[in-house]
């Protein structure tokens, strides 16, 4: 049997211990990025969460997959990074954005910021709607 590089190779992230903070990585190139991204979708998030998910990434790397200035690529591709890193570790939850991120924000990100909450308050107040709806015309569901 013949071993391949791919079977040698070691994590790009390594674990983390609570507390501890993230070292820097080289930072993956897009396509596998993407990839990977996408795969961590599938493993953690829900369906619903997954298919809003999945469509805001695919949306980002085809507006971005044009920029040729090294600087903002870097930056895109590492902060895409690192919130895969942080899926991944599961401490994401409930967890508030940092105001440093949010000052670096143009008005133009802030206001995304605000529709995707927005689009998310929605989602929750139609779901309570639905089960309340099945409740009235099933009594065995409460």
């Amino acid at each position: 049997m013949r071993l391949s590089p791919r079977l040698l190779a070691s994590p790009v992230t390594p674990k983390l211990v609570p507390g501890q903070k993230q070292p820097r990585l080289a930072v993956l190139p897009p396509i596998p990025l993407y990839r990977r991204l996408l795969r961590i979708h599938r493993k953690k998030l829900g369906p619903e969460e997954r298919i809003m998910g999945d469509l805001y990434l695919k949306d980002e790397f085809r507006r971005h997959k044009d920029i040729d200035n090294p600087i903002h690529i870097v930056g895109f591709l590492s902060q895409w990074q690192q919130y895969g890193q942080m899926l991944e570790g599961d401490d994401w939850k409930g967890q508030k954005m940092d105001t440093e991120l949010l000052e670096k924000m143009s008005d133009q990100q802030i206001g995304q910021m605000y529709e995707l909450m927005q689009a998310i308050q929605q989602r929750g107040r139609d779901s309570v709607n639905e089960e309340t709806v099945d409740e009235l015309f099933d009594p065995s569901k409460k």
